[in-house]
């Protein structure tokens, strides 16, 4: 125990040039941004080395496309002989349990607001989070370079919603930055531009504390899952009390709080810059990776060998959608897929589970299908996503929200919808909410844009965005945050259209798509592959309505004039993923596969829908 106390007294004198920061804040507010203004201050790269511009951290295709941050990551920069610690966090609430997961590494926040928007739905959402658990919080006012930007408001607000979240006197006493991160510059004032972000850097080391070095035996909380195709999967951590040291023994303690399982630390790595550095020996309140722990999950902690104790387990915020999961059973499975069975399919659930907090898993109602449960729409299509660049060939279902009975009562989850969209358009988007039982909560207008505030059942979001965005010649900007589970609202008009469904199997023709063009909207070009049961396109009225696409023209020798007139036809509507999750109906699948993503029934005979009908 001695040698334990002296190895933490010197780490005590070493560990006072240590900071470990969160950058939280709603989405497109600026983080990824100002941590490559951060990366470039600590000189990280070479003047001459290029990283295609921007956006350093978000290093995954998924991430550089869709322009948002969807795993938070770690770097470190070296600043006047201080090491800081930066972990880069997601702003969709849809992506929350990554935000939940790695505040426990920080010691503090730094907390980024647009100078124009001020505070949006996931802003309260991370603040939250980072107050209850006692993080003390510095305040950027970004995009201050903005027109009609309103810094002195947007501080404002910030005091006041922490005052609402019940921020002691301490975190309300926080320091204020203004500055640009695109333009690379941090001031203590708004309208007093300087050359760098120096200023922020000097308040992260005055007002971060230091991370407390408590002695005695080691404990590190498991809070986050990398993979090397070399080392295998490595921990990641904040030591919160004691040493650890390269080729330790050490105790794993499952989050079960019973299991422990004897190991040892094979490596220790820290973060240095952008990459990870060994090192023998890593003191009290550092974040580190751990190669060679065998077994673990996000939530376990590392411990002394002969005395283990376990720290508390990560608290995650439950799911409130589900989607089922099944094997693709289309005609056309297997063309395009490397992993087709329902063996595959499992297997990449349960990897994704290690290290996707907020997601779970149950078997569905037969052998080939499993119920994902997720925190939204967008969580669940970015792990489609993945899937199907990987190589999986899947059918999904429509989402379903998840009912809980609370006190007798049939509840469902209910979320805070903010809707930023141009004055004219106000009415519409009021008009289109409330259809779907959202209640107008508030209304402010500014600039000639208006931030709409409802109250909305989960289900009313799904199909809402693309709704709106046409409503409203795209301009309409959508944000959600879940506020809890409140009573039933009762049944929602949802699509009200039916589908074009193809009778027969085959290649869609320009021919049959013409003659057929006053029966709806197609989501097929001429030439497409289609099978019987797909849903080709959407039908003018109600009900389903049965069309075949692969008739052509018979070919004669007989000529006349006027009979071979030229074909218009309008162009197909194509789907984003979440568009294309968010369309289908309860009896219809979105087929996934590496190279197609097409919709279908369910039941593909039109008999058996029949049937099933009646």
């Amino acid at each position: 125990m001695t040698f334990f106390l002296y190895l933490c007294r010197l780490n005590k004198k070493k560990m006072q040039k240590l900071r470990n920061i969160a950058i939280i804040a709603h989405v497109d507010h600026g983080k990824t941004t100002l941590v490559d203004k951060m990366i470039y201050q600590g000189q990280l790269l070479r003047e001459n080395q290029s990283t295609a511009g921007e956006l350093i951290m978000d290093n995954n295709d998924l991430e550089r496309e869709r322009g948002i941050t969807i795993l938070a990551k770690n770097v470190s920069v070296n600043y006047n002989g201080y090491k800081i610690n930066v972990i880069d966090t997601p702003g969709h609430s849809d992506f929350g349990g990554e935000v939940e997961r790695v505040l426990n590494m920080a010691d503090g926040v730094l907390l980024l607001v647009d100078a124009f928007e001020g505070t949006m739905p996931q802003t309260r959402f991370v603040l939250q989070k980072a107050l209850a658990l006692g993080k003390k919080p510095i305040v950027v006012i970004n995009k201050v370079d903005k027109p009609n930007c309103r810094p002195d408001y947007v501080h404002e607000q910030v005091f006041d919603l922490m005052f609402t979240l019940d921020a002691t006197e301490e975190q309300l006493d926080f320091k204020t930055i203004y500055g640009s991160a695109k333009h690379g510059w941090m001031s203590h004032k708004w309208n007093e531009p300087t050359e760098s972000i120096i200023p922020l850097l000097d308040a992260i080391i005055d007002e971060i504390p230091e991370p407390v070095v408590a002695e005695g035996t080691p404990q590190l909380l498991i809070t986050s899952l990398e993979h090397s195709p070399y080392l295998g999967r490595i921990a990641v951590g904040k030591l919160t009390r004691g040493t650890l040291r390269s080729g330790m023994p050490v105790t794993l303690a499952k989050r079960d709080g019973v299991t422990m399982q004897k190991t040892r630390i094979k490596e220790l790595m820290v973060f240095d810059g952008l990459a990870k550095s060994k090192a023998e020996q890593v003191g009290c309140g550092e974040i580190c990776a751990l190669v060679g722990i065998d077994g673990f999950e996000i939530g376990d902690t590392i411990c002394d060998f002969e005395n283990p104790e376990p720290l508390e387990p990560i608290a995650i915020d439950e799911p409130t959608m589900s989607m089922l999961f099944t094997i693709n059973d289309s005609p056309f499975f297997g063309r395009d897929g490397k992993y087709v069975t329902s063996r595959h399919i499992k297997e990449r659930l349960d990897r994704e589970l290690e290290k996707n907090l907020a997601l779970r898993v149950e078997p569905g109602q037969s052998a080939d299908s499993f119920v994902v449960y997720g925190r939204g729409v967008l969580h669940l299509s970015v792990l489609i996503e993945t899937m199907r660049r990987e190589g999986y060939e899947l059918q999904v279902g429509q989402p379903q929200v998840i009912v809980k009975e609370i006190d007798g009562k049939r509840c469902e989850p209910v979320e805070e919808l903010s809707i930023d969209l141009p004055e004219e358009y106000a009415g519409k988007a009021i008009e289109m909410t409330t259809k779907r039982k959202g209640t107008l909560a508030n209304m402010e207008t500014n600039g000639g844009r208006t931030r709409l505030t409802f109250d909305i059942p989960s289900r009313g979001i799904i199909g809402l965005r693309s709704n709106l965005l046409t409503a409203t010649a795209g301009e309409a900007i959508m944000s959600h945050r879940l506020k809890g589970f409140e009573p039933w609202k009762g049944e929602i008009e949802m699509r009200t259209n039916g589908s074009l469904i193809s009778l027969e199997t085959g290649t869609a023709y320009a021919y049959a798509i013409n003659k057929l063009q006053d029966r709806g909207r197609f989501f097929v070009s001429p030439g497409d592959e289609i099978y019987n049961g797909q849903v080709v396109g959407e039908s003018t009225r109600s009900d389903d309505m049965g069309l075949n696409l692969t008739k052509s023209k018979k070919l004669t020798n007989m000529r006349a004039s006027g009979s071979d007139e030229k074909t218009s036809i309008a162009p197909p509507v194509l789907f984003s993923l979440e568009e294309a999750l968010e369309y289908i109906k309860e009896d219809e699948y979105v087929e996934v596969t590496p190279k197609a993503m097409r919709l279908r029934k369910t039941l593909l005979d039109e008999t058996a829908r029949k049937r099933a009908g009646k």
